[in-house]
C-alpha cells in the first residue's frame, strides 16, 4: 500500500455551488485507522458539511475508506468527526450561521507539515441558478482565452 507525502482532497462542487463568504483551517479527530486510510487517499468530502453541536462544530457525511490492513479495529466509514477549533472562531461562525442562507462547507482536507491532518471550512451562501450560469461562462472564457494564448 502506497502512501503518499502530500494529500489534497477537495470539494470541486463546494466553490461552484456556494458563494465563499469566509474561509478557516481546523484540526480534526481522527483514529488510527482513519489517519492511515486519509494518508493512502481513501477518503471523500464531496457531499459533506459541518454543524454546530452543543457548542461544538462537526463534519458530517465525510467518507474515509476502511483500511485495507486494519482488522476489526477498523472505523465507520461516516460518521460524525469533531472539529477542533477556539472558542472565538467557534462564536464567530456560530454568529454568522445564524444570518438566513448561510452554511459551512468543507473545501479541502489535507495533511500539513507536521503530519496533522487539517480540513479547510468556509462559511457560504448557496448561489442561484443565474450565478451558476455565470460560472460556468467565465470557466469557458476562461479556458478559450488559454487556448488561443497557447496557440
Amino acid at each position: 500500500m502506497k502512501i503518499q507525502k502530500s494529500i489534497n482532497i477537495l470539494n470541486k462542487r463546494a466553490r461552484f455551488e456556494y458563494e465563499i463568504l469566509d474561509q478557516l483551517e481546523a484540526g480534526i479527530v481522527l483514529t488510527g485507522t482513519e489517519i492511515k486510510a486519509l494518508r493512502s487517499s481513501k477518503a471523500s468530502i464531496s457531499e459533506s458539511f459541518c454543524q454546530m453541536i452543543e457548542g461544538e462544530m462537526f463534519i458530517i457525511n465525510m467518507t474515509i475508506d476502511e483500511y485495507k490492513l486494519g482488522t476489526f479495529y477498523n472505523h465507520k466509514i461516516k460518521r460524525e468527526r469533531k472539529l477542533l477549533l477556539h472558542k472565538r472562531e467557534l462564536d464567530k461562525f456560530e454568529r454568522k450561521l445564524k444570518d438566513a442562507g448561510n452554511t459551512i462547507v468543507p473545501l479541502k482536507l489535507y495533511i500539513n507539515d507536521r503530519g496533522k491532518a487539517k480540513v479547510l471550512i468556509a462559511l457560504a451562501r448557496g448561489k442561484k441558478l443565474y450565478d451558476k450560469r455565470q460560472s460556468i461562462k467565465d470557466r469557458d472564457n476562461k479556458r478559450n482565452l488559454d487556448r488561443i494564448l497557447k496557440s
